[in-house]
């Protein structure tokens, strides 16, 4: 993974094997820090900021992209775990953000995207979001920070 933003409380990062290809729209992982099984496990103070971090990353996602050349016209926000129940340490809350360009090749526009096993060679090819994406996706974090709508302490009172 690599990390394109962080909290006190949260991480948000590339994920390198991503389950969207890079120009299909790409994929981004919102992570709390501490190990959850599922979202009714967070305090309220923590979902506050998680919905918080998926609409900021989301609107960064979409406008760094845009920039990037990625014809993004949405983004989908999934939190599943489906594939931890079948491992040990089991599933671990986390929300991904996968983008959805209208030029997509793989996981069209407009159609629900399909997540094969990974051992299938489904994802073999994908490309993960690259230096110059996340790159253009933190500026556009930091541009948005200093807007109304995400300053933080809107979101406690």
């Amino acid at each position: 993974m690599s990390l394109i933003y962080e909290t006190p409380n949260f991480v948000v990062e590339a994920v390198q094997l991503p389950l969207v290809t890079r120009l299909d729209g790409g994929h981004i992982s919102i992570s709390p820090k501490i190990k959850l099984d599922n979202r009714t496990l967070l305090t309220p103070k923590l979902a506050i900021e998680q919905m918080y971090l998926t609409m900021l990353v989301g609107e960064a996602m979409t406008i760094g992209l845009n920039n990037c050349g990625i014809d993004i016209g949405r983004i989908n926000y999934q939190d599943n775990g489906n594939w931890g129940v079948l491992k040990p340490e089991g599933p671990f809350l986390h929300v991904h953000l996968y983008g959805r360009a209208k030029s997509a090749k793989v996981h069209k526009y407009g159609e629900a995207c399909d997540f094969p096993f990974r051992q299938t060679g489904f994802y073999d090819d994908f490309e993960p979001l690259n230096v110059d994406d996340i790159e253009e996706i933190r500026k556009q974090i930091n541009i948005l920070l200093e807007t109304e709508k995400y300053i933080f302490s809107n979101w406690v009172n």
